[in-house]
């Protein structure tokens, strides 16, 4: 487990948050080690996948350098479920019983956005704002949200590939979150290859993106 604010300094370092969802654990676990080795270090293991606690408590004994948390953290259930897991820190759709709950563990909540008034509450609450989806409104809408919000820290998930990703961080996203786009088949037992490619240019194209 991570402090949010240590939490927080993670995402502006790293700037990607990879979003690992699939049927097949040993290839969601395979995946993750692939990630690793290019240099992606946040990794969130979706609990809609197969398995999904169990693949989260073998990447926290793996010892990968990789700060892991746990998504679609739904019930106060979940968030238990997940920090004995071995989660560092824990991600929602929006807002549920899951997110007091890991509040009150002390676990990081990535808490889930679309409308002002959500992100409003969730950055008043403490938590970090996940824009999702994202790909509803697209760059410009948060670009638009933080004219009267320059303070609050967003990280868009939804429909994010390398292209947008500039964007997002151009338009003062902290990180942004990519699922299919970066891992594509990977996670259901598909080309590692492929991922380890799609990787390297994420992590090159956020790196520039956040360059000076």
């Amino acid at each position: 487990m991570v402090a949010t604010d240590e939490f927080r300094s993670l995402l502006r370092r790293d700037g990607l948050l990879a979003i690992v969802r699939g049927t097949d654990p040993e290839a969601c676990v395979a995946s993750v080690q692939v990630l690793a080795d290019a240099g992606v270090r946040l990794v969130e293991v979706s609990l809609t996948g197969t398995d999904a606690v169990k693949v989260i408590e073998r990447l926290a004994a793996a010892g990968l350098g990789i700060t892991l948390g746990a998504g679609t953290v739904l019930t106060a259930a979940d968030a238990r479920r997940v920090q004995d897991a071995g989660a560092a820190f824990v991600v929602t759709p929006g807002a549920s019983p899951g997110v007091a709950e890991a509040a009150r563990l002390g676990l990081p909540v990535l808490a889930g956005c679309l409308t002002p008034s959500e992100v409003i509450a969730a950055d008043q609450a403490g938590h970090i704002v996940k824009l999702f989806p994202a790909s509803t409104y697209g760059p410009s809408y948060l670009r638009a949200l933080r004219d009267p919000l320059p303070h609050t820290d967003v990280v868009p998930v939804g429909g994010v590939d390398v292209d947008t990703a500039r964007e997002y961080l151009s338009c003062g996203a902290i990180a942004v979150g990519a699922a299919s786009p970066l891992l594509g088949d990977a996670p259901h037992g598909g080309d590692l290859t492929a991922l380890a490619a799609r990787a390297a240019r994420f992590r090159t194209a956020v790196d520039k993106a956040r360059r000076p």
